[in-house]
């Protein structure tokens, strides 16, 4: 360890690599449920060489390397199950450049979302990937998070023009260019975004931005049904209606809402909408999406345009998990994450809440409908193994449930260790594609080891 400590503090200074008992804890957990582990140590890099410098010594002590932004990944990812190193990207945190004419930002990865969109305000633009947490771009990129507005603007992979990767063995390349479409070589952004820090570090990250809508109008739909509350999404989908958000929530979590954001939503089935366009638009929108959801039976259908309203009500979405962690101290929060085709949604969240009501503990129901991903919420009791085993098994029925129509383990919170069973039974045969790959690029399996897949 000391001569280990000693290599690393040959570029690094001393306060750049930690030891300490807490640094340790802070980097040894993520949000999720999962075991935690000790990092054996922390470092702090401040630059694209600081990380190169860090990877050839965890190379040559063959030392576990463990990317981190800022903990808030939901299936474990982070949490250093072989020890080792944990690269703690915080300081990393510089917006490196604003090209407003191409539309496009290049950042480090450690800047977290909500500080880069406070900095492209002041030129009109705004980066759409909204997964609910400030989390950092470089953890985003990682994990490929989506979130809210994915119906409209896409995932992370799609917002990627290049990355700058530091591998296994200290070498850095770049996965991409500027430019707006490619048909040269290997996707490499498509396999490095998404690979949860199993492949390389991400220093540096060229993104797509988008200019602020003229005008948002959100809105909130309740229905007798889940689903009604869905069918109704698909027709708008199929009207060709370029809706920016439809988030669903069930009764339960409605409940929950209501305590935590002092609303008095009614306790239905209900759709959180926004809509982004001009105002002539915008308005045409709206209308027509008032005739669908009176063909599907809703039964409130109310608008907020002023902002301040609007924020309110995308606020009471997005504290949605802390709304429940707030009224069940003691409970541990296990999110499960799948996605199935738009077709099978309805009934794939019928079958979640029928499953969650046997098992006879809080929880709720959410997803982004307008892309076939839900959630559910469900607050356990650590200490009592009987209710643990029973919210796993749960996870499980929900997980196949998705893979048997189509669809797959995990929407947007990644793999991890957490989802790490289903990968087989999802991908077969190419899962062994994966393994070739990771084996090539980190032969001796020091980066995030036993994420995603296992090799030897």
């Amino acid at each position: 360890m000391e001569l280990l400590l000693n290599k690393l503090k040959g570029r690094l200074s001393d306060a750049q690599v930690s030891t300490n008992q807490t640094v340790r804890e802070l980097h040894s957990k993520d949000e999720t449920y999962q075991q935690t582990s000790l990092p054996d140590i922390v470092v702090f890099p401040k630059s694209t060489e600081d990380v190169s410098h860090i990877m050839k010594v965890a190379q040559e002590f063959k030392t576990p390397v463990t990317p981190f932004g800022v903990g808030s990944s939901l299936e474990g990812h982070v949490i250093p199950y072989q020890n080792g190193i944990t690269v703690d990207f915080s300081l990393m945190n510089k917006i490196i450049e604003i090209k407003e004419s191409d539309m496009l930002v290049t950042v480090q990865p450690g800047v977290t979302r909500e500080q880069l969109n406070k900095e492209l305000k002041n030129y009109g633009l705004f980066f759409s990937v909204d997964p609910g947490a400030n989390a950092t771009l470089g953890g985003m990129a990682a994990t490929n998070a989506s979130g809210t507005t994915t119906v409209k603007y896409g995932v992370m992979r799609d917002q990627v023009r290049d990355m700058e990767v530091v591998l296994a063995d200290g070498k850095v390349i770049h996965t991409g260019s500027s430019a707006a479409k490619s048909a040269s070589g290997y996707h490499l952004n498509g396999l490095f975004v998404g690979s949860e820090g199993t492949l390389g570090c991400f220093t540096e990250l060229t993104l797509q931005v988008y200019g602020i809508p003229e005008h948002i109008a959100a809105a909130r739909a309740t229905f007798p049904s889940f689903t009604q509350a869905i069918d109704a999404v698909t027709t708008i989908k199929q009207a060709g209606i370029p809706i920016a958000r439809v988030e669903f929530v069930d009764e339960e979590s409605i409940i929950q809402i209501n305590k935590f954001s002092e609303t008095d939503y009614p306790v239905q089935p209900t759709l959180f909408l926004e809509f982004h366009g001009n105002e002539a638009g915008l308005q045409a929108d709206i209308d027509f999406t008032k005739e669908i959801m009176k063909d599907h039976e809703c039964e409130d259908f109310v608008f907020e345009t002023d902002t301040a309203a609007r924020n309110h009500l995308w606020d009471a979405r997005h504290n949605l998990a802390y709304a429940y962690i707030h009224d069940h101290v003691g409970k541990k929060m296990m999110l499960t994450d799948v996605a199935v085709p738009i077709s099978e949604l309805a009934n794939a969240v019928t079958f979640a809440r029928g499953e969650l009501d046997k098992l006879g503990v809080p929880g709720g129901l959410l997803g982004h409908v307008g892309d076939g991903n839900f959630h559910a919420l469900i607050m356990i009791d650590m200490e009592n193994a009987e209710e643990v085993q029973k919210a796993k098994e749960f996870n499980k029925k929900v997980v196949l449930y998705a893979l048997e129509r189509g669809g797959t383990c995990t929407g947007e919170h990644g793999v991890g260790v957490g989802k790490k069973q289903y990968q087989q039974l999802e991908h077969g045969p190419a899962l062994d594609v994966m393994r070739q790959i990771k084996k090539a690029l980190d032969p001796n399996n020091i980066l995030n080891p036993n994420k995603i897949v296992e090799i030897e």
